[in-house]
């Protein structure tokens, strides 16, 4: 296992998976502008590695994934509120299109607090596990602010439309259960599972085609920005068509049919 340790960053690669852990557990995870510089870096070594095929997300400690931003440094490196209030925006939604857009799948676990900025981050993942002492809350509104980098459009589509309304205008603050019962997070389980749990999903995502699944989630993302069916099935039969012709495709039938486990070429 590979490990680099940045300020309020750890960066992990173990095999086929990467792990990033927001490492500030002292201020709960809360966001600061070098913490968001760290994660995108993180997040761009992990799309450029070859050797990766899934990464996990989540924060240290057992008090939170990540609180939100950290006003404690509002002005860092910006100069004023509303520069800092842009600049950490811009830096969001950045890394947010780049979680969507990327190939691998990426999975969120949530421990403790996941708040405001916390929240859009688990937002741009493809799935959430959440422990049992996990909160969820969209919470900008709450200080005068608003989220401002996809929170608010990736909510309003992460369940149903009301109750996403009834939490972004109070503020509002659910548990891991009600998390699940709504459909944000995928799974829950006791803190001391949380990492278990996260890994054995992960690595059920590593050996499968790494061909197949980023062509999979490339159409489901994708599908879910295009209006017209027409154009999202054209998009389907496309994406089919390439992956028919790879190794991989070939291998795949081969194997099943010799009762073997698959060799993946990624190719």
């Amino acid at each position: 296992m590979s490990e680099k340790q940045y300020k309020y960053v750890i960066y992990e690669k173990k095999g086929h998976i990467a792990r990033i852990v927001f490492n500030n557990p002292e201020r709960r995870n809360a966001m600061s502008a070098q913490m968001l510089s760290e994660l995108k870096e993180c997040l761009l070594d992990s799309q450029a590695d070859s050797e990766i095929r899934v990464i996990i997300l989540t924060g240290a400690g057992d008090k939170a994934f990540s609180s939100g931003q950290d006003f404690a440094l509002p002005f860092e490196g910006v100069g004023t509120s509303v520069g800092t209030y842009n600049y950490l925006r811009n830096v969001c939604y950045e890394s947010h299109r780049l979680m969507e857009r990327m190939e691998k799948p990426i999975i969120a676990a949530v421990n403790g607090y996941c708040y405001a900025g916390g929240l859009e981050y688990a937002l741009a993942c493809d799935f959430i596990v959440a422990s049992e002492n996990a909160m969820f809350g969209i919470t900008e509104v709450g200080l005068g602010i608003l989220p401002g980098s996809g929170g608010i459009v990736r909510f309003a589509r992460a369940m149903p439309v009301r109750k996403a309304k009834e939490l972004l205008l109070t503020a509002g603050r659910i548990s891991a259960r009600e998390a699940l019962e709504i459909g944000l997070v995928n799974k829950v389980v006791p803190f001391a599972e949380l990492e278990k749990t996260v890994m054995e999903i992960a690595e059920k995502i590593a050996v499968e085609s790494p061909v197949a699944v980023r062509m999979a989630k490339m159409v489901f993302n994708n599908c879910l920005e295009i209006a017209d069916i027409d154009a999202a099935l054209a998009l389907e039969r496309s994406a089919g068509s390439l992956v028919a012709g790879t190794e991989d495709a070939l291998e795949g039938p081969v194997a099943f049919m010799q009762k073997r486990p698959p060799v993946w070429k990624a190719k």
